[in-house]
């Protein structure tokens, strides 16, 4: 609600109820490709502040919220016009499902009093949005503009976090309203249940390794990872998005001796991550390897190995956990199977040598690795595309 002068609250228009709920969530970037059905929407963007950022194909704004939100952790918004505007950014919303990024898409839409006229762009988008999203939702009344786009941003950073979609119809989203956005609700969300023989597994093991991707990243659980690490003496190898919880210069990061480390582990505590093609659906630990796999949601991937101990729970106060159930185990009892891996490194930085120093012409790729590394600052994020 807008308030005059005279201190009495007044209606506004849908597109300022949209970034009213943008604003309230901390959102201060909108991608998007210009579209009529939007307008009201840039107009209360404008109004409260959120940055516009305009670009040439539908789904490249979804890419650039879903970039947004991997470097910010937070979410990342795209507007997206009606019909073929939301059509050309589902690609990236199917990237960004699988990739638990949390964006959220907000579609134009044909107006809802002439439905069914053949109105321009006339499309109904939930029966296709919805499967590559959390949810899917059309907001057919003013009023419930705030409280619905502030769900969707709230569902989208909900673990597991992933892509959201809010469309307003034209007529809806032009009227003017009076409403609050709904404060958060917040989540309450503890450690996983049974980390006591899960820590027993760690604490005992003479081989352990970690290995953490996305999942770990979006729960910002890299203090919870480092601290457990570093009492019980284990490796870690990272994937995905979690590449960096774990600084890559840090005594126990490894990253040249993945199989090995795998294939050897007598305990394998995995975070975050799917057991799919990526560690060969779950072959990539050794056959007698003990496995312990802990995400925010249950594993899906029945058909694939199956973990000898399944935690399902919050990251970060699950890692917590481990650490305080393990004790104080006798460090000693790694220190020959860290050093075996760091020399197995070694061996393999030591191969790569003369790829890195090739300079034969057409230009080696290796090359190019050994200039970025020597310009690049420690904290960078490099964006690969291939």
């Amino acid at each position: 609600m807008a308030t005059t002068s005279s201190g009495e609250q007044t209606a506004v228009h849908g597109g300022r109820h949209v970034a009213r709920a943008l604003r309230s969530r901390g959102v201060s970037h909108l991608f998007t490709l210009s579209g009529g059905h939007l307008f009201s929407i840039y107009d209360g963007c404008r109004a409260e502040g959120i940055e516009i950022v305009d670009v040439r194909h539908e789904q490249t704004a979804v890419w650039a919220a879903e970039g947004f939100a991997k470097a910010t952790r937070s979410v990342g918004v795209a507007a997206l016009t009606a019909g073929p505007g939301v059509s050309n950014g589902m690609s990236a919303m199917l990237g960004a499902l699988y990739n638990r990024s949390p964006v959220t898409v907000l579609g134009g839409r044909a107006p809802e009093m002439r439905w069914g006229s053949g109105s321009l762009q006339e499309v109904d988008h939930l029966p296709f949005v919805s499967p590559a999203t959390k949810s899917a939702e059309t907001v057919k009344d003013p009023a419930r503009i705030a409280a619905v786009t502030a769900a969707a941003l709230d569902r989208a950073l909900a673990a597991p976090s992933g892509p959201t979609f809010v469309d307003y119809p034209m007529d809806v989203v032009f009227s003017e309203a009076e409403a609050e956005v709904p404060e958060p609700e917040g989540e309450r969300r503890g450690p996983a249940e049974g980390v006591e023989r899960a820590a027993e597994l760690l604490a005992g093991a003479e081989r352990p390794v970690i290995m953490a991707g996305t999942g770990l990243y979006w729960e910002r659980g890299e203090e919870e990872l480092r601290a457990l690490a570093e009492a019980l003496g284990i490796p870690v190898y990272l994937n995905g998005m979690g590449r960096g919880c774990l600084p890559a210069d840090h005594e126990l990061c490894f990253s040249r001796t993945r199989s090995k480390g795998l294939g050897e582990a007598d305990v394998a505590l995995a975070i975050g991550l799917p057991l799919d093609f990526r560690l060969n659906f779950g072959a990539a630990f050794g056959e007698e390897t003990k496995l312990i796999w802990l995400d925010v949601a249950p594993n899906e991937l029945r058909r694939n190995r199956q973990p000898d101990i399944e935690l399902v729970g919050a990251i970060g106060p699950t890692l917590a956990a481990l650490r305080e159930a393990a004790g104080n185990p006798d460090p000693a009892r790694t220190r020959a199977w860290v050093e075996a891996l760091r020399e197995a490194e070694r061996e393999r930085r030591e191969a790569e040598r003369a790829e890195l120093e090739d300079d034969r012409a057409p230009l080696h790729p290796m090359r190019v690795y050994k200039g970025l590394a020597e310009v690049l600052d420690r904290d960078a994020i490099v964006i690969g595309d291939g």
